[in-house]
């Protein structure tokens, strides 16, 4: 092989590399990236702090649960400065009134478990509000 057919085959694999790797990039950004624009809705505040959720984030999958993007932000302390919020996607069961995190801040929660949203008025605020909205859109069954 001459040398100018190499350096034109290790530009083609280096082209292909990196095509590759933007892709990988574009496939595995956290739904808030993806979103686009929010509309968030605020939870009624309780002495956990605040929540909203986006409306325009809803989501169903085939076993008909609900993705959501939220936001979450704990109270101040006496004297303390606000604590920086944090941003959730949420995965709901609205027929069993259960949630999960999927992701926190944009990284992956793996293997997280199923909690009663009862549990946490925040949460089960935000799972009511999502879930109604999914079903008016009709999203839901």
């Amino acid at each position: 092989m001459t040398s100018d057919r190499r350096h034109g085959l290790r530009r083609f694999v280096q082209r292909v590399w990196g095509l590759l790797a933007v892709l990988v990039l574009l496939l595995s950004a956290p739904l808030p990236v993806l979103a686009g624009p929010v509309d968030w809705e605020e939870v009624p505040a309780t002495a956990e702090g605040r929540q909203w959720w986006d409306r325009g984030s809803l989501r169903v999958d085939r076993q008909q649960r609900l993705t959501v993007l939220s936001r979450y932000l704990p109270p101040a302390g006496d004297g303390e400065r606000r604590p920086s919020g944090s941003l959730y996607v949420m995965e709901l069961d609205c027929g069993q009134a259960l949630y999960r995190d999927l992701q926190r801040n944009g990284l992956p929660r793996l293997q997280a478990s199923w909690e009663a949203a009862a549990s946490d008025a925040l949460v089960g605020s935000v799972l009511e509000a999502s879930c109604a909205e999914a079903r008016r859109q009709g999203l839901l069954g």
